[in-house]
């Protein structure tokens, strides 16, 4: 059975149909994984050591002038003024920095090296709906005495190639750091008590050492119960970093963002509507492709119909006669696969190497976004192809 149906393709196959089909298909799918995997090992570039925080949040706060600064006139963001940032049509939630209204001191010990850095610091914490980090990390609990900490980076590189380049001293790594446990002083209100600080996270949009806003609630409670105070930072969540009514409505108000995070989240969106339109342009191709391909196998039938229905009519089954047409499609549709994945891997190598120079810091993520992708892509097609070539000649059968 088999063999004579192998004849009848052989007969009126068309390879330029199936050549065509298998091109157009694998320019589809290479575009397709190709703009998947690039989003995914370029995207890192934008979010790098931040993965605590989502790129659609910024940190606003208000432009210091030199006559207002002297003046004494405030930076802080008022009640209204929060509430009619909140009714903006770009803002999507709003929390506002909440700064530690006593005296913190903060020392780290290398004994070792008989050295000991003691400094004063400042803590200030953000609702955790803002902060992206696994609960169990961002948790404080007033009998453990263990406060979780997230500080800028840049206090690393100064301590790395300031302080200890100068003194020779071993440099720190962000995972050694991670392992370091800092001693934490809090004074005030006729207390003084000793904590623990774990750094679960390194920063480069925050330029303030973040707590944990619980920590945050019961120290001022605790240690400043009188002192009240309006915040001089806003985190926003806004739906599009794009947007130019929020570009306006800021230099408006007089609002800043800290280190031009307008202009990265704009990027970032940029990026994800070019990756989204060359997206759109492979599915179309692959469309196309895929249309290509069902006219070639229906014209194959079509021109073998009548052998077709006499094969039906002795005894055997429209599954078996539709049998070696399925087989043709999904082979195609494996050497598409495969053929892509090969291609992609192959583009790859070239523009993670440039990453790589550029950013030595970043890690790159693996194939597995191409592979899941295009195994997804390849069960959809070929399900829809068998399934009609299955009706079509289930219609053969039917008029036989």
């Amino acid at each position: 059975m088999n063999s004579l149906i192998r004849k009848l393709l052989r007969q009126h196959i068309s390879i330029g149909q199936l050549s065509g089909f298998f091109l157009a298909n694998v320019f589809g799918m290479l575009i397709v994984l190709l703009s998947v995997q690039f989003y995914k090992d370029v995207i890192p570039v934008f979010t790098q050591g931040d993965s605590f925080m989502k790129q659609e949040y910024l940190i606003v706060s208000k432009k210091i002038h030199t006559l207002g600064a002297l003046a004494g006139k405030s930076n802080t963001f008022s009640n209204e003024e929060i509430k009619a940032l909140e009714k903006q049509k770009f803002t999507q939630a709003i929390g506002a920095f909440t700064p530690t209204q006593f005296k913190v001191s903060a020392g780290l010990g290398m004994e070792e090296n008989n050295i000991h850095l003691s400094t004063e610091l400042f803590f200030e914490s953000v609702p955790d709906k803002f902060v992206d980090i696994a609960l169990d990390k961002w948790r404080f609990d007033s009998q453990s005495h263990n406060i979780p900490i997230i500080i800028p980076r840049n206090y690393l590189n100064l301590y790395n190639f300031g302080f200890a380049q100068s003194r020779n001293l071993p440099k720190l790594s962000e995972g050694v750091m991670s392992l370091i446990q800092m001693e934490i002083v809090l004074r005030g209100n006729g207390r003084l008590e000793s904590y623990k600080g774990n750094i679960v996270g390194f920063s480069n949009r925050l330029n303030t050492i973040l707590v944990p806003q619980a920590f945050m609630d019961w120290a001022n409670t605790s240690f400043a119960p009188e002192a009240k105070s309006e915040p001089a930072r806003l985190i926003v969540e806004v739906k599009n970093p794009a947007d130019a009514n929020m570009a306006n409505y800021f230099q408006k108000n007089g609002y800043d963002t800290e280190d031009g995070k307008l202009d990265a989240g704009k990027t970032t969106y940029f990026l994800r509507l070019i990756i989204g339109i060359v997206l759109g342009v492979g599915l179309f191709i692959s469309l196309l492709s895929f249309y290509i391909l069902m006219l070639s196998i229906f014209l194959l039938l079509q021109k073998n119909t009548t052998k077709l229905e006499n094969l039906l009519l002795i005894g055997y089954s429209p599954m078996k006669v539709a049998l070696p047409y399925q087989v043709l499609t999904v082979g195609l549709n494996s050497l598409v696969l495969l053929l892509s994945i090969g291609l992609v891997s192959w583009i790859r190598s070239y523009y993670t190497d440039t990453i790589s120079q550029v950013f030595p810091q970043l890690t790159i993520g693996t194939l597995w976004p191409t592979i899941s992708i295009g195994f997804l892509l390849f069960l959809a097609v070929s399900t829809v192809n068998c399934l009609l070539i299955k009706r079509k000649v289930m219609d053969i059968w039917r008029h036989r």
